[in-house]
């Protein structure tokens, strides 16, 4: 075989192998993707129970409830129109609280609960640590004060 011959063929098989490692990858890709849903696009989504999604919103004031375990808590998820109930066994973030926005990884139950594997607790843009309340940011700037003795 000519040596201009073993190059095409050497390249025909780089691209064949190029395009079935993408193939897989997207596959993975795939089965391993969890869509975002707020509880009014869950409401109209037909999502089968036991597909992995992320269920994001407010946690509604009034709604945390502690299992008599310690560890298992059930509350309620909500957004401008709808509500959610979820299930969560674990310890929560320290910035999970009612009327705080929270993203749980999880599952649809047959029984149409979502059972979260993880909390993801989220804070505004405007958080101050209790310890800083009462300082102005804005004028130590200036200043070659620092925190930090």
């Amino acid at each position: 075989m000519k040596p201009k011959h073993q190059r095409l063929l050497l390249a025909a098989i780089a691209v064949v192998a190029l395009v079935g490692a993408g193939l897989i990858a997207a596959s993975a890709l795939r089965e391993e993707a969890s869509y975002f849903y707020t509880p009014t696009t869950l409401a109209s989504a037909n999502v089968p129970p036991g597909k992995a999604i992320r269920l994001g919103g407010m946690v509604q004031k009034g709604s945390i409830v502690h299992g008599a375990d310690g560890v298992s808590i059930t509350f309620t998820v909500q957004d401008q129109e709808r509500s959610q109930k979820v299930a969560y066994r674990g310890i929560t973030p320290d910035l999970f609280v009612e009327g705080s926005g929270v993203v749980a990884d999880g599952r649809l139950g047959a029984d149409r609960v979502f059972v979260a594997d993880s909390l993801l607790a989220k804070h505004d843009e405007n958080y101050v640590p209790k310890e800083l309340a009462d300082i102005d940011m804005n004028a130590a700037a200036h200043t070659k004060d620092t925190l930090v003795p």
